[in-house]
């Protein structure tokens, strides 16, 4: 792959962004979220790519010839491989890498800004329908709460909570309420 194929191909991503920064690097962006580096390398002419991956591929890339850990992000625990040869990941491969990449940026960030790049709406999951299933728990659990909260909920749990027991009679001690400036005439205006 050429850096103009490179460029391309990442172009062809929908609402992508391109910045030439850090010594003439093409950085590739999604929401303003780095997903793809590319560098035409000054010695040999290769072009070296540097993209995200999930800890599986990272763990199966980093010890295969011609590609490494990405200088910088890899080691501060980013999971970021550079492509230093086409010799054992070639462009088609390097291309569902990229794809991946960008993929995992589109799917951290937030709905809101999902939203505004018009990528997904963010009430359906792109990857994993775990969270959202837990997210619809939670929210009928707080709902059932909310519910026992309040005064009418209250009055039903009593309700079922003493349905068949014994009815006894106890007698109710109520105490007076403490008596107000108003009704003291103590501060009341005459």
């Amino acid at each position: 792959m050429t850096l103009d194929g490179y460029n391309s191909f990442c172009k062809a991503l929908p609402h992508t962004t391109t910045v030439v920064q850090w010594g003439g690097a093409h950085v590739w962006k999604v929401g303003g979220k780095v997903f793809a580096i590319g560098r035409q390398n000054a010695d040999d002419q290769e072009l070296y790519v540097t993209f995200k991956c999930s800890p599986m591929s990272y763990d199966m890339l980093q010890d295969m010839p011609g590609c490494r850990p990405a200088p910088y992000l890899a080691s501060r625990g980013m999971k970021w491989i550079q492509r230093t040869s086409a010799a054992h990941l070639d462009d088609p491969g390097l291309k569902d890498y990229l794809r991946a990449s960008y993929e995992q940026v589109v799917d951290g960030l937030t709905r809101r800004a999902r939203q505004d790049l018009g990528l997904r709406d963010g009430a359906e999951p792109s990857i994993n329908p775990a969270p959202a299933t837990a997210n619809a728990k939670n929210k009928a659990k707080a709902k059932t709460k909310a519910k026992t909260n309040s005064k009418a909920g209250r009055a039903a749990t009593e309700r079922a909570g003493n349905a068949g027991r014994k009815s006894t009679s106890i007698t109710s001690t109520k105490t007076k309420a403490a008596p107000t400036r108003a009704s003291t005439g103590k501060g009341a205006k005459a």
